[in-house]
């Protein structure tokens, strides 16, 4: 290891790493603007300048910047020394020429690292007495505020808009002290990432527009450490509360999972927490149909009632923890469980789960994803299903970039000099879908495929790389050809799957892929991707042989059942409605918990208002099988408790004795890893609630918190105790301690100097690097551990066979990143940007119709009627529908169809921007 001096003291550093990595790795502050530890080094803001010497005897040095200088052993260096602080100051003056003075009404006050660099060194008095520069600010969208005034030209945003995000409609323009960072034109931000604009802008210029107009000042957030509920990524993030609403959501980082940034979906679609559809009270259904509120006792005693009556049946939800779902299971007892999947979802992830499991391949995380150096992705579109892999698969194409740098002694923070060096020759990505996706401006080539056809091309990879002859000869035996060449050259190959296309044809060509690769001497990694934030857990919790809704049904009829459980989940979004109808009517009672209305609740003889994710503790499993564990940010309002407590009080009632020894979270947890071996690990995740950091809790107010007593100064001005938190590691107070404990356990980042959330620094091993505490969540998928199970004695669910008939069209799922979720549609902001249903045709298919885009379908004989749009990538006879949209429920994937013009369809107006990350490509009018 390197040894430099920094103001006489000689430190050990890493090799590779620049004097700014370097400095802030040692603890020593050294500020900065446009260095970020994910997109590295330019040099643009000068305001990392040190002095160098050349030797012991150099008293003058020069002045260079810490962020373009590595680190070589014997340098010398002065931070401290007059040259290099004036020259910062003078710096920082500058940029404060035309920089408004309203930090007090800033939204960005308070968390700001201008702030923090300007104290840091030193500036205070302005010379400048000219007139400021000032701009019109621009409408971004429903997400992202703008006030451009407060640019200190830093270029942060447009590098990660653009180089790293792949976005294009956000720009610098004009020259000197006029730049000006924004869209050619106002317009909705296009970019899927445009949220992390927020948490790179290094000042106010682009803030959380939902936070400003429900506005709360930064120390005041009550925050908890929690995972996204948006999909299967499992993202960390700290959600911040005030007032008893969700006021914002940041990312948390995790070396493994989402690194610095999450997708807006989960930055953004979290509101539906203060939503007015939010059930407060029990509510029992009357003779008349409508609902009386009981309060808690009542409504627990009328559900022992129901579950004491026997031919009890439970539906679970992959939405909801897994220690909720586990105890839904020993109420109902296995063989009466059901996971809460669509009929056919739940063979696709209980198939996904198995492939993982017997794969020799890695299951890959994040990190890992980013140093594919060959990808192979059949029939996902990942952007829109697991956005975080997106972005994720948009690094891993500058492999070649690094590898050409390696090759001239470049380091990977040389950001400039590297993107110069490539210019455009990326690590090969190639992509089968049935139409475009987002990821296509940087993919090698993407294929437009049916189903199957995506299936037939992964068996000949696969069947290329072990040398034999592709026993599917065809149209994609000559493109696999390349595919295979290219994954053979590849040290490290990825393949990506999942159940978005609906097909497990799909899933076990991907499979094989990897295994191929695999038993030809590469450690190739296989990632597929499942639809929600407990998917994966849910499959090892029910196992492959739990019955489904269908059989749930047949149970009904047969009068086997006559109180049915539903856990949050709308089983008008799982199955046909006509289904779902008889279900719920030959069964005598049906008790919901949920957090929202809707349709199951509407349906309900008793609904249990449920805490959503911010209001209640739980672990979910991701689709890499990682174990994470979330922690409620404020206490439930009203009568509603975590389903959780719900299902175990209901027991408890009803003397069950699988229950006695359960009185904590904790102990549903532990219960769960000794009864279901696939779980086992689960306990892992997080600290159990009687870890203590250095003898006290950790904190969920911030230590400038502040307005306790304010708070509810119109009800008392006494403050009275603070709620204890008996259920986990944290308090709801100030007091405490948020220093050196495990990752799982970092509610917020703040440091003396350092207010803002590049404060990260100080709780990193070293700067970028994994968190002190270690990565939160455990592994329960161990990668590369099966080695050597046969992909092909792995029975796939059936099919329906490909049909030639001119007059039936392929239902294929087009899920989308705002819509298809069903909680984040309804948060405000991402409201706006979800459109109607629709169903995208090729323009041959178009035609046969007489069809054009806004005009409507109907979709086999009555089954829906959707708008139509008309995509020239789609392939002939497919048509791709909104998955998770109105109007989509009654669709079958791959299920073929008639379609025939709509009558009487009203067009509806086209808005420029509208459809944002509703259409496949990165930018949409």
């Amino acid at each position: 290891m390197p040894t430099i001096t920094i103001d006489g003291v000689a430190y050990e550093v890493e090799a590779g790493r620049n004097l700014l990595e370097s400095c802030l790795s040692l603890g020593l502050d050294l500020p900065y603007f446009c260095w970020h530890p994910a997109m590295g080094s330019i040099g643009a803001c000068r305001q990392c300048a040190v002095v160098q010497y050349q030797n012991a005897e150099d008293n003058r040095g020069r002045i260079v910047m810490g962020c373009m200088t590595p680190v070589t052993d014997g340098a010398i260096f002065s931070l401290s020394g007059d040259k290099a602080r004036h020259f910062r100051e003078a710096i920082v003056e500058s940029l404060m020429l035309n920089h408004p003075h309203d930090c007090p009404v800033c939204a960005e006050g308070g968390e700001c690292h201008l702030q923090d660099m300007t104290v840091m060194v030193g500036h205070r008095d302005r010379h400048y007495r000219g007139r400021k520069n000032t701009h019109r600010n621009q409408y971004l969208g429903p997400l992202i505020n703008h006030e451009m005034n407060r640019c200190i030209t830093c270029y942060r945003c447009t590098r990660y808009y653009r180089d790293y995000a792949g976005g294009t409609d956000l720009a610098a323009m004009a020259a000197h002290d006029h730049i000006y960072f924004g869209r050619h034109q106002e317009g909705v931000l296009q970019s899927e990432f445009a949220g992390n604009l927020v948490e790179v802008c290094p000042t106010g210029v682009f803030t959380d527009k939902s936070l400003v107009h429900d506005y709360t000042r930064k120390w005041d957030l009550q925050s908890a450490p929690s995972v996204c509920t948006a999909c299967a990524v499992g993202c960390n993030t700290i959600p911040g509360e005030r007032y008893g609403r969700l006021k914002r959501v940041h990312n948390r980082f995790n070396a493994e999972v989402n690194g610095y940034f999450l997708c807006d979906r989960g930055r953004f679609g979290a509101g539906f927490v203060n939503s007015d559809r939010a059930l407060e009270f029990p509510g029992l259904r009357e003779a008349d149909g409508r609902y009386r509120a009981l309060d808690h006792h009542d409504a627990l005693h009328r559900m022992m009632d129901s579950c004491a009556a026997g031919k009890v049946a439970g539906i679970g939800s992959p939405r909801a923890s897994v220690e909720a779902n586990y105890l839904l299971r020993l109420l109902a007892g296995t063989d009466n469980f059901a996971p809460g999947f669509s009929d056919a979802e739940q063979d696709l992830v209980n198939l996904a789960l198995r492939l993982q499991q017997q794969s020799a391949a890695v299951t890959p995380d994040i990190r890992t994803i980013e140093s594919a150096d060959a990808v192979l992705v059949l029939g996902e579109d990942v952007t829109n299903t697991a956005p975080r892999i997106a972005l994720a698969l948009r690094q891993s194409v500058r492999n070649k970039a690094y590898e050409m740098a390696a090759g001239l002694r470049l380091e990977t923070w040389q950001d400039a000099a590297i993107r110069n060096l490539a210019q455009q020759q990326r690590s090969p990505l190639f992509i089968a879908a049935v139409a475009d996706t987002p990821l296509d401006d940087v993919a090698t080539r993407r294929l437009s495929l049916a189903p199957e056809g995506i299936a037939a091309l992964g068996q000949a990879v696969a069947a290329g790389i072990s040398g034999a002859a592709s026993a599917t000869p065809g149209s994609t035996s000559g493109e696999a050809v390349d595919i295979v060449a290219a994954l053979a050259r590849a040290s490290r190959p990825l393949v990506i799957a999942g159940t978005g296309c609906g097909s497990a044809a799909v899933l076990q060509a991907a499979a094989e892929v990897a295994n191929a690769l695999c038993s030809s001497g590469r450690q190739a990694m296989l990632c597929l991707c499942v639809p929600e934030a407990n998917s994966l857990g849910q499959a090892m919790l029910a196992g492959p042989k739990a019955p489904n809704l269908g059989a749930l049904e047949e149970r009904a009829r047969a009068g086997e059942i006559d109180t049915l459980v539903v856990l949050e989940n709308d089983l008008y979004r799982r199955g046909n409605s006509a289904g779902i109808d008889a279900l719920l009517a030959e069964c005598r009672n049906v008790i919901v918990l949920d957090g929202l209305d809707n349709a199951t609740t509407s349906a309900a003889t008793l609904v249990l208002p449920a805490a959503n994710f911010a209001e209640s503790e739980g672990t979910l499993v991701s689709l890499e099988g990682r174990a994470q564990r979330y922690y409620p940010l404020f206490q439930p309002r009203e009568e509603r408790r975590p389903s959780w407590v719900w299902l175990l009080a209901c027991m408890k009632e009803l003397e069950r004795p699988d229950v006695h020894s359960l009185h904590h979270f904790d102990d549903i947890t532990r219960a769960c890893a000794a009864d279901i071996p696939a779980l086992a690990g689960i306990t892992a995740a997080a600290p159990d609630l009687h870890y203590l950091n250095l003898g006290v809790k950790i904190p969920r107010q911030p230590s400038r918190y502040s307005g306790r007593t304010a708070m509810r100064a119109n009800i008392s001005v006494h403050e009275p105790k603070q709620r204890e938190d008996e259920e986990t590691p944290l308090a709801f107070t100030m007091e405490g301690l948020n220093r050196s404990q495990p990752g799982a356990l970092l509610p917020w980042v703040w440091s003396p100097g350092w207010n803002s959330n590049q404060s990260l620094h100080k709780f990193q091993t070293h700067a970028g690097g994994p968190l002190k505490g270690g990565t939160a969540g455990v592994r329960l998928l161990h990668p590369g551990a099966a080695g050597g199970h046969r992909i092909s004695d792995i029975t796939a669910p059936a099919t329906a066979a490909a049909s030639a008939a001119p007059d039936l069209w392929q239902l294929v799922p087009r899920p989308r990143i705002f819509g298809s979720d069903e909680l984040s549609a309804l948060s405000p902001g991402l409201a706006e940007l979800v459109v109607p249903g629709f169903i995208e045709l090729s323009p041959a298919d178009a035609g046969r119709l007489g069809v054009a885009t806004g005009d409507g379908v109907d979709v086999g004989d009555g089954i829906a009627t959707l708008e139509v749009r008309v995509n020239a990538t789609m392939t002939t006879g497919c048509a791709g529908y909104s998955a998770g949209f109105a109007g989509s429920g009654n669709l079958a994937p791959l299920a073929r169809v008639t379609l025939q013009r709509a009558a009487n369809w009203q067009r509806r107006p086209q808005l420029i921007g509208s459809d944002r990350g509703n259409g496949s490509g990165s930018s949409h009018v």
